[in-house]
């Protein structure tokens, strides 16, 4: 099978524990790890990888962080929105962003935010930026599944038509972003778990966990992560 690289997702993770290991309060090593994000996707961009998706918030941390991270969690996330719709590569390289997630958990002022940036990029198509913002996979299927059944009510769809494929586009990223199924999955932090993350759509991912913190992870890291993945074997389950 070919290992064409067509979507990576990033779960990065370590944030907390980098401001621990350097004294750093959580706002500074928040903001070093947007940056981080930024020179993460630029990389991307010269290889010509097609979609990214980070993975930002979740909804379990909206309910069991503290509500001082939240809120700089909030207002980065917000600094980096406003970033983005001044990019001058997001605007040269014609960068879709799209935010994926239960976006009506989030306050007003971020809502709208999420909306300007996506309104400004929705005719581009060269690139796609993914951040998935209160996001959790089982809510995602949950969510789709009553899509589906809302379509099914209609008759839109007939239950026997439903496939795998067919019921992708009731999940977040829908008909917009190509490439829905991640063929890499970047993990920092050391841990080996998924949390939560495109449980759909990771089905036949590779996974790569970095055992260093987002924050530190360099160019040199990146390259070698898919230097591994080109030499994987894929299988999708044959």
């Amino acid at each position: 099978m070919s290992n064409v690289l067509n979507h990576i997702a990033v779960i990065p993770d370590g944030n907390r524990r980098y401001a621990k290991k350097y004294n750093l309060s959580l706002s500074e090593a928040y903001k070093i790890g947007a940056h981080k994000a930024e020179e993460f996707f630029s990389w991307s961009i010269d290889l010509g990888i097609k979609v990214i998706t980070f993975f930002v918030l979740s909804t379990e941390n909206i309910i069991n962080r503290s509500k001082e991270e939240i809120n700089i969690l909030k207002e980065l996330i917000k600094e980096f929105l406003n970033k983005i719709r001044e990019s001058k590569l997001i605007h040269e390289k014609k960068v879709k962003v799209k935010v994926i997630g239960r976006k009506w958990m989030l306050p007003k002022d971020l809502q709208n935010e999420i909306k300007a940036t996506e309104d400004l990029t929705k005719d581009y198509s060269n690139y796609y930026l993914n951040l998935a913002i209160a996001y959790g996979g089982r809510q995602e299927i949950i969510d789709g599944i009553k899509k589906l059944f809302e379509d099914m009510k209609k008759g839109i769809i007939d239950i026997n038509n439903i496939t795998e494929n067919s019921f992708m586009k009731y999940l977040y990223f829908g008909n917009e972003v190509p490439y829905p199924e991640p063929d890499l999955i970047i993990r920092t932090g050391g841990e080996n778990r998924i949390s939560n993350f495109l449980l759909y759509e990771m089905a036949y991912s590779e996974l790569y966990v970095l055992n260093k913190y987002w924050p530190e992870i360099t160019k040199e890291d990146f390259l070698n992560a898919i230097e591994i993945y080109k030499n994987r074997e894929r299988r999708f389950g044959r």
